[in-house]
């Protein structure tokens, strides 16, 4: 039985909905500071108390906060506190603190910006609502308090807030919530048995986001961290490779049960999931998928059941370099690919209305979101570039935005695909 927190669900968001209610009161006491730099200070004040005394009663988040963030601790996750690479330590301070000091530094001289304010305030929300996804199922129905979080959400992302998008539901939120890096990987394998206990309309959102943002992660790691090795691929990602089989035989699963005018999301997750290892997963079984052996099985049979449908199916969707392509992004982290989304809309001050879910979709083709998605890829890889990681002893960017090596990943997932 998973551990109780002490702090029950319902109050949680309860309070989550006073404080969202709060909101504009919060970013006008905010702006009546001097300059950013004060306004932030206020800002920050209230994101690291989770507490909140302005435009009414105070509105006191810290228990549930608390709560929730030591059992998803033992859980596994941190879901609030990035990993500092450098100093090999989860870092001191919240995710949503370290991007408002970031932006203090680069902009505390300027005059109060409400804009920047809200967008700051609902990132910080965001972070929180991503935690109680891992609280689902503590007791009560996982069902109505995923559905109760993907209100809560929607009302963020709603009138009253700063306009910026962040995911499109509540099982996008879960994705980001774990896709930080653990030092030790002990709470995939318990949380993947957890997503399995939902009902069928929630585990095909959830695959859709995981197959499309892991093929991305795994296309990035081949390419960057891997050297191109897939053995070592694998080897190094026995957590993700049962999370990507379960997205695939989901989607699948649907593909089957689908009429042929609602099969493009599934085809377009469908396509991103195999093309970071397609062999793994309509091929022979590797060992990092020991554990899922029998989805393995049923998902090879199901692809192979319609490999020559949907290969024409995928032939459509090979990146060029006009039209945005999902394939021709990387990253190595999704929660790095909403962060730098968030940080560059607080630089400028104008929120993104492109969430993470359309980064991760080729999309129906409308030539503006299509530019919309374009130019966010490739602000996050500019900033990316002037920002390298170390990997393999060179400096590499962790967000790409490349069609040639798009077509390079589709091109090898296809001949995987077409092999006997």
């Amino acid at each position: 039985m998973p551990p109780r927190s002490d702090a029950t669900f319902d109050e949680a968001c309860a309070v989550l909905e006073r404080a969202l209610d709060a909101r504009r009161e919060i970013v006008a006491h905010a702006v009546r500071a001097p300059t950013l730099g004060d306004a932030l200070q206020r800002l920050r004040r209230g994101m690291h108390a989770d507490l909140w005394t302005v435009g009414g009663p105070r509105i006191d988040l810290a228990p549930f906060v608390r709560a929730f963030d030591a059992a998803t601790r033992r859980d596994g996750f941190h879901v609030l506190h990035d990993w500092d690479g450098k100093a090999d330590r989860v870092n001191e301070n919240t995710i949503a603190v370290d991007v408002l000091d970031y932006v203090a530094r680069l902009r505390g001289g300027d005059a109060p910006d409400a804009a920047v304010a809200a967008i700051l305030l609902d990132y910080y929300f965001a972070n929180l609502l991503a935690l109680c996804s891992l609280r689902l199922w503590d007791d009560g129905d996982p069902d109505a308090r995923l559905d109760r979080i993907d209100a809560l959400l929607q009302r963020l992302q709603g009138p009253g807030g700063s306009g910026q998008r962040f995911v499109d539901d509540a099982e996008t939120l879960l994705l980001i919530a774990t896709s930080h890096f653990e030092v030790v990987e002990i709470g995939y394998d318990k949380l993947l048995a957890r997503v399995k206990s939902l009902n069928g309309g929630h585990q095909l959102k959830i695959a859709l986001g995981h197959a499309a943002s892991m093929g991305s992660h795994l296309r990035f790691g081949f390419e960057a961290t891997y050297a191109r090795d897939t053995l070592v691929m694998r080897d190094d990602n026995v957590a993700d490779y049962p999370w990507l089989c379960f997205a695939l035989l989901t989607l699948l699963r649907a593909y089957d049960r689908a009429d042929a005018g609602s099969r493009d999301a599934l085809l377009d997750a469908m396509l991103n999931g195999l093309s970071g290892d397609a062999r793994a997963f309509v091929g022979e079984a590797p060992a990092s998928l020991g554990a899922s052996a029998e989805d393995q099985s049923e998902l090879r049979e199901r692809f192979l059941s319609h490999r020559g449908e949907l290969v024409a199916a995928f032939e459509p969707h090979r990146p060029v370099d006009d039209r945005y392509s999902p394939l021709a992004f990387f990253f190595n982290f999704s929660h790095n690919v909403l962060k730098g989304t968030v940080v560059d809309a607080l630089l400028r001050g104008t929120p993104w209305t492109v969430s993470f879910n359309d980064l991760l979709s080729e999309g129906p083709g409308d030539s503006g979101v299509e530019d919309a998605r374009q130019l966010l890829a490739r602000t996050l890889m500019g900033y990316a570039r002037a920002n390298p990681d170390r990997i393999r002893g060179r400096m590499m960017p962790v967000i790409v935005y490349d069609p040639q090596a798009g077509r390079r990943a589709f091109n090898a997932m296809m001949q995987k695909l077409r092999q006997p």
